[in-house]
């Protein structure tokens, strides 16, 4: 499996599936790996496109350091990986937390970005969340009751054994990814540079109890100039597991829609 290593020196491992000349980076968020799009990888038509799907790092087959966890690090790792395949122009989708390491790259590298999708994506502002949850999801690392119980609270429609597949990957994230991650997508801190999006943007939304779709239309789509907004109701916080066939139907949609001349 590929790896490069990032500003830091930290190794980052990432996947390619495809060889077609759209590139496509799969950005994951907090207290998972790139094996959370696996599911929707399975069923999306990847005609002409190269999917590139990074572990951040703290996560997956990539190296833990102690330090690093912050969105723009995060982006720099990221960016690191595409430039590494060689990809001058590409489109990125991020979930989550990812969702804001999506809309920092979007907004730093706006002239390589042609396209930008946002799956329930934290906002760039941060979503600070009360004591007791915060207390809950701070301390989850290497903790299967804590991951299950912030599992429960953010899925909907999530099976026993896609629920047993991710803990297991969060069982491998690192106390650092877990602490200062859980630090750097809470306090977000960027919304500023959000004007310097330029790329036509899709934020999808569905009964998320943390990030409904009224405040993802607020606070994720109203601050990007081409950001529209589209529901998909049922599934909780990672649609991309729990309703994966309708994700790759929409986002299989936005890329031809918004493919290339």
């Amino acid at each position: 499996m590929p790896t490069i290593s990032a500003t830091d020196g930290t190794s980052i491992h990432y996947r390619v599936i495809g060889e077609g000349p759209r590139v496509v980076v799969l950005v994951h968020g907090w207290m998972v790996s790139g094996a959370v799009w696996d599911a929707l990888v399975e069923r999306l038509d990847a005609t002409g496109l190269r999917l590139v799907i990074p572990d951040l790092r703290g996560a997956g087959g990539s190296g833990r350091p102690a330090a690093g966890y912050t969105l723009e690090q995060h982006a720099r790792d990221v960016l690191a990986v595409v430039d590494h395949v060689g990809a001058k122009r590409f489109t990125v989708v991020g979930h989550s937390m990812g969702g804001q390491v999506a809309q920092w790259i979007a907004a730093t590298v706006a002239e390589r970005v042609d396209g930008l999708v946002c799956l329930n994506s934290v906002p760039a502002a941060g979503l600070p969340l009360p004591a007791d949850a915060a207390g809950l999801f701070r301390t989850s690392a290497g903790d299967r009751g804590k991951q299950q119980t912030i599992l429960g609270l953010a899925c909907r429609q999530l099976s026993p054994e896609a629920l047993e597949t991710m803990l297991k990957d969060s069982a491998a994230v690192s106390e650092a990814a877990i602490q200062q991650g859980f630090d750097a997508w809470t306090a977000g801190g960027f919304a500023e540079k959000l004007a310097n999006i330029t790329a036509p943007t899709l934020v999808v939304a569905t009964d998320d109890a943390f990030l409904p779709p009224a405040f993802l239309k607020q606070a994720v789509v109203a601050p990007i100039r081409r950001a529209r907004l589209t529901y998909l109701p049922g599934p909780g916080h990672y649609p991309q597991v729990e309703r994966p066939a309708e994700i790759a139907a929409l986002l299989g949609a936005y890329l031809a829609g918004s493919a290339q001349a």
